[in-house]
């Protein structure tokens, strides 16, 4: 068995996936496994990730489901039944990892805890200089030097997040734990998704709810939100903002689950195990 699985969510852009397969071959600590999990992406990207299967160090495990609209939830629950690890990172297809970060997240493990980080929001036009000089680990300061001027322009965001100081004590010093879960970059245990029966998969639409849900009723079960600072870095290309016109509908699931104080949703793991 692996000391983590990292269950990334995706749908349709290989191309960036594709830097986030080659910035895990990248990690310090090399032993994990990947899962794919796929909100039904088309042939062609299903076929360009059957070719990556054996392009890598790590085992690679692609967990798909048919296209019938926004079903993340449903997903993620499938690659968690699929995961062989106790630990599960979670991110997205578009976030790139530093190459210390899967080290960071288990350095930070611990039971009853959910370990939140957070990302630098890079502008696409730093791409090509990103995957030459931060993802081959070619000079790292100079990057981040441009990082910094970028942002000072106006493109790149959240510069601050990208800085990365190993020191633990000071870590947990400046760490917060009040701070809510980003969906792109979390980790804890596998029994603890399990304590809530996992994802929501009520939610069918996008971009709201589905993170929050699940962090407010881990919450719930008695666990806690930690965020370290400095470390667990992650980058993000800067992409449009999506429409929202499903927010209604999300955060009247949410509501209820709130005014019930549920922790343990009706449509979960347990439900997809059965099914």
């Amino acid at each position: 068995m692996t000391k983590t699985s990292i269950i990334i969510s995706f749908y349709n852009d290989f191309s960036t996936l594709g830097v986030v397969l080659e910035a895990l071959d990248k990690q310090s600590e090399p032993d994990f496994e990947v899962i794919i999990a796929d909100d039904g992406s088309g042939k062609t990207a299903v076929s360009q990730i059957q070719l990556e299967k054996t392009r890598h160090s790590f085992p690679l495990l692609h967990v798909w489901q048919e296209d019938k609209g926004f079903r993340k939830t449903r997903i993620l629950n499938k690659a968690i039944l699929a995961s062989s690890s106790e630990y599960l990172i979670f991110i997205d297809g578009d976030c790139i990892p530093h190459r210390h970060f899967v080290k960071d997240h288990l350095c930070f493990q611990a039971p009853n805890t959910i370990i939140a980080g957070r990302r630098v929001n890079l502008c696409k036009t730093l791409k090509p200089r990103f995957l030459k000089e931060q993802v081959k680990g070619r000079a790292p300061f100079v990057f981040f030097l441009r990082l910094l001027w970028d942002s000072l322009i106006g493109k790149t965001r959240d510069v601050e997040k990208g800085i990365r100081i190993p020191m633990k004590p000071l870590n947990i010093k400046l760490g917060k734990f009040n701070r809510g879960i980003l969906g792109a970059n979390f980790s804890l245990y596998k029994k603890a998704l399990w304590d809530v029966n996992g994802f929501d998969m009520r939610y069918e639409k996008p971009f709201v709810g589905e993170d929050t849900d699940l962090e407010y009723r881990l919450r719930l079960s008695g666990k806690k939100v930690f965020s370290p600072r400095f470390r667990v870095v992650q980058y993000h290309f800067i992409h449009e903002r999506q429409d929202r016109v499903s927010e209604t509908e999300n955060l009247e699931i949410l509501r209820s689950t709130k005014e019930k104080q549920e922790s343990f949703t009706p449509l979960g793991l347990r439900e997809l195990a059965n099914s």
